[in-house]
């Protein structure tokens, strides 16, 4: 129970990686707060952590859903512990298809509301509290049709850096968890058909060196790490959760 009494905020929060470690942070008794999008799926996220686990809407993207999530959260805990700043969105094309639409959709839910989110949060960050950005193993090598995806990536690497600096002041860590090809909802929201699917899964699994897809629970136990006591001496940094993909 390393977390014990401690509060912490999952931005999509209601699948995949966040729901992962939404179950994994409770697990070690902290107070979870999911904020998804889709009403529905909060709830029911909410519902499956369990316990005292309060349910959140806000689309990131937004800044004033955020700036009303997060008063929210002020009126009913107070402060914050734990931030992970995990939502976004994955959508790939080559460069001669990709559109200034799709790099604002891209942008907006990946950059822009994990910047704000941070920013949102900060009045509330306690003094030592942990937040901890979901990156991708992708910014390490060039991957074909990820350009804006992995761009936006990248900028979460950066960021990190800048702001461990800047809340140093305050112990205020921020790290980056990095995962590779994990096995969630959100590959299967990438705009592919079902035989594109399986073909673009059988590449990426052929440059794992350790030839499988994670499992969303394995980034859950690096983000619990991070957050915890045990990493009171880790900031500015990333870890890498990818079988070894960036080494290849």
């Amino acid at each position: 129970m390393k977390l014990q009494n401690k509060i912490a905020v999952i931005t999509g929060g209601n699948s995949g990686i966040g729901l992962a470690t939404a179950h994994e942070l409770k697990q070690q008794g902290a107070r979870v707060i999911i904020i998804g999008r889709k009403p529905d799926a909060v709830a029911a996220a909410a519902q499956e952590v369990g316990g005292d686990t309060l349910g959140l809407v806000a689309d990131v993207s937004r800044v004033a859903d955020l700036e009303h999530v997060f008063q929210t959260i002020r009126e009913q805990v107070g402060h914050v512990d734990i931030l992970f700043a995990n939502a976004g969105i994955a959508k790939f094309a080559p460069l001669a298809d990709c559109s200034e639409t799709l790099y604002d959709e891209m942008f907006d839910a990946n950059v822009k509301g994990a910047y704000f989110t941070v920013k949102q949060a900060l009045p509330l960050l306690a003094d030592g509290a942990a937040v901890v950005f979901t990156s991708s193993t992708v910014v390490h090598f060039g991957m074909p049709g990820a350009s804006i995806y992995a761009a936006g990536k990248a900028a979460l690497n950066s960021l990190a850096k800048t702001l461990a600096i800047e809340l140093a002041s305050r112990k205020i860590r921020v790290n980056v968890v990095s995962p590779g090809p994990i096995a969630t909802p959100i590959f299967g929201k990438m705009g592919l058909t079902e035989d594109a699917q399986k073909e673009v899964g059988g590449a990426i699994l052929a440059q794992v060196p350790l030839a499988r897809f994670g499992e969303a629970g394995e980034i859950a136990k690096a983000v619990a790490y991070l957050v915890s006591p045990d990493a009171a001496y880790v900031t500015g940094t990333e870890l890498l959760v990818d079988g070894g993909m960036a080494q290849g």
